[in-house]
């Protein structure tokens, strides 16, 4: 599978969810492209979440990764150049939701 159809794939899971409204629970390790879920309106982390960012194959694809992120993430990654490698710099579901404004999961 190329690069392409990796977000092909992971933007239709965006799409669907954002047109469904449906919430999207993320839990457990979530690295690479996993986090373009992030897109999703209605997702929300786990606080035992561990989210797992690094650079895309290509200037191109870390863009397209950059921009399933809110702002306050993204400045978080260009400052930290934490996007500039292929190198994986975890993030804690509960940084994500108290540093980065993510909505945290309710207990099931």
């Amino acid at each position: 599978m190329d690069r392409a159809e990796v977000f092909s794939d992971y933007s239709g899971t965006v799409h669907q969810y954002n047109a469904s409204g449906e919430r999207f629970r993320i839990r457990g390790r979530c690295q690479s492209a996993c986090t373009l879920f992030l897109a999703i309106k209605n997702a929300c982390i786990e606080r035992s979440a561990a989210l797992r960012f690094h650079a895309g194959s290509s200037p191109i694809s870390t863009a397209r990764m950059m921009e399933a992120y809110n702002a306050r993430l993204r400045n978080y990654l260009n400052a930290g150049n934490y996007m500039n490698s292929s190198a994986f710099h975890t993030i804690s579901g509960s940084d994500m939701t108290s540093r980065f404004g993510y909505k945290e999961c309710p207990p099931r």
